[in-house]
């Protein structure tokens, strides 16, 4: 006989998989008409605030994501890839964090993991600054300029997204 506790389970692990397969079949990039960056205040895992005013003149990669979502996390190693290979070129990824556990999931997840970039903790404020998000992950690129360019929703193979990264990097 099933436990309440072992349906749950199996029921999670189901929505899990289908979130998961779902998420991959609709990844897809969307064009979007330029428009300005969001200007907004987050604050890291360690509660130091960041604005994304730092981050002026640079090209920004904003990845709102979860350490439960296995598409999210399935892109971290590419996210870590570029910032390694593209920071010296202006590159700046930066991961806003929708865990509602906060900082206490987030921080080893992010030094068990290597995270090179900058993580701050989302919010419901943010979301709907950059629009909202129908499913996570969803990715956009700002220009130096502080204009969005690219929205990415779902994950996508890094040789293909870095290649959208790559046009804005040159364009100096």
């Amino acid at each position: 006989m099933l436990t309440h506790f072992s349906t749950m389970k199996m029921l999670r692990s189901a929505l899990f998989s289908v979130f998961f397969i779902a998420a991959a079949a609709l990844a897809r990039a969307e064009a979007v008409a330029p428009q300005p960056a969001p200007v907004w205040k987050l604050k890291d895992v360690e509660g130091k605030v960041i604005s994304s005013e730092t981050f002026k003149g640079k090209v920004v990669v904003v990845d709102f994501w979860a350490t439960w979502c296995p598409p999210c996390r399935a892109e971290i190693p590419g996210y870590i890839e570029l910032q390694k290979k593209y920071g010296k070129d202006g590159l700046v990824i930066i991961g806003v964090s929708l865990d509602q556990k906060g900082p206490a999931v987030v921080k080893p997840f992010m030094e068990k993991f290597g995270i090179n970039y900058q993580i701050v903790m989302g919010d419901d404020d943010i979301s709907a600054a950059f629009g909202g998000m129908d499913a996570i992950p969803t990715t956009f690129i700002i220009d130096r300029a502080g204009i969005i360019r690219d929205r990415k929703v779902g994950a996508e193979p890094t040789e293909e997204y870095e290649k959208r990264i790559v046009a804005l990097l040159k364009k100096a």
